[in-house]
């Protein structure tokens, strides 16, 4: 008789995690929703912001290809 009562937290524990597993797969069936395309004043200014940020690059491309030039001479 001792030896069942030893097994039951073992058998809940089993229990318990089905259960939440089974509890998680049903929380996450609505996440594969299609996203919203953002609104196209929002897509011009992902575009005015890449290109500021290929200018700013570009002139930091300079100012250090300037700076290791002043080292070398």
């Amino acid at each position: 008789m001792d030896k069942p009562i030893y097994l039951l937290p073992v058998l809940g524990c089993a229990a318990m995690m089905g259960l939440m597993m089974l509890m998680m797969r049903g929380n996450h069936s609505g996440h594969h929703a299609v996203q919203p395309q953002p609104d196209p004043h929002t897509q011009e200014e992902i575009a005015m912001l890449r290109a500021e940020l290929a200018t700013l690059r570009a002139e930091q491309d300079r100012a250090n290809d300037s700076v290791e030039r002043a080292g070398r001479d």
